[in-house]
């Protein structure tokens, strides 16, 4: 036991800190003394945001309303056409079976149309016209297409009053032998619109169109 003690304060005492070189003199600290001094930045100042070049976006503008194109078929007025168009025309009230994205509306003016759909692209206040008509006429007379009649012999507008949304619906769909039930909601829109005028064209301005076109 004596002897363990003795030997271990020699080795205290031969390794001790004072026989050990100082830390500049270590080979880490030697070579990092002896390598090229090193620049370090300073972190950058706090920059303001308003002086930022920043682009300012303009707002999105709204496409103007589009003319409707003009038609390269010329117009061919028959026998049938000029007999009983002054008729139809004298006629006190008229009604038209006018055509929306394929589904047909039976039509006159004053009247307040519900679309089954949300039109994309109009807003409350637009007016659109309406030339695919498969039918139109009085309570005496009916003019009827092939399929559809041509445009330039009425004139059918419809306003853009606003936009309707249903009752939000809730639907609980589950599979069998599965306990997860997963929760759909739904909230249709509509647009409605108002049949605002409804007019058929007077033969000796057709009789114009078709000489010029002549």
């Amino acid at each position: 036991m004596l002897s363990r003690t003795v030997r271990r304060s020699i080795l205290d005492t031969k390794f001790s800190s004072s026989a050990l070189p100082p830390t500049f003199l270590l080979p880490s600290r030697a070579r990092y003394l002896q390598s090229t001094a090193q620049h370090v930045e300073t972190p950058p100042q706090a920059i303001d945001p308003s002086q930022l070049p920043f682009r300012k976006l303009p707002p999105p503008r709204r496409a103007p309303p589009t003319q409707p194109e003009s038609i390269a078929m010329p117009l061919i007025l028959d026998s049938t056409i000029r007999e009983m168009l002054p008729l139809l025309s004298t006629q006190p009230s008229h009604y038209v079976n006018i055509h929306i994205h394929g589904k047909p509306y039976l039509v006159t003016a004053g009247d307040t149309v519900r679309l089954p759909f949300h039109m994309p692209g109009v807003v409350p206040g637009d007016v659109l016209r309406l030339n695919r008509a498969t039918a139109l006429g009085s309570r005496d007379y009916t003019l009827k297409g092939t399929p559809y009649i041509d445009e330039r012999l009425f004139e059918c507008r419809a306003r853009i009053t606003g936009t309707e949304s249903e009752p939000m619906r809730t639907k609980e769909k589950k599979k069998r032998r599965n306990r997860r039930i997963n929760t759909v909601k739904s909230k249709l829109r509509f647009t409605v619109m108002t049949i605002s005028e409804l007019k058929i064209n007077r033969l000796e301005d057709l009789e114009k169109v078709e000489q010029n076109a002549t």
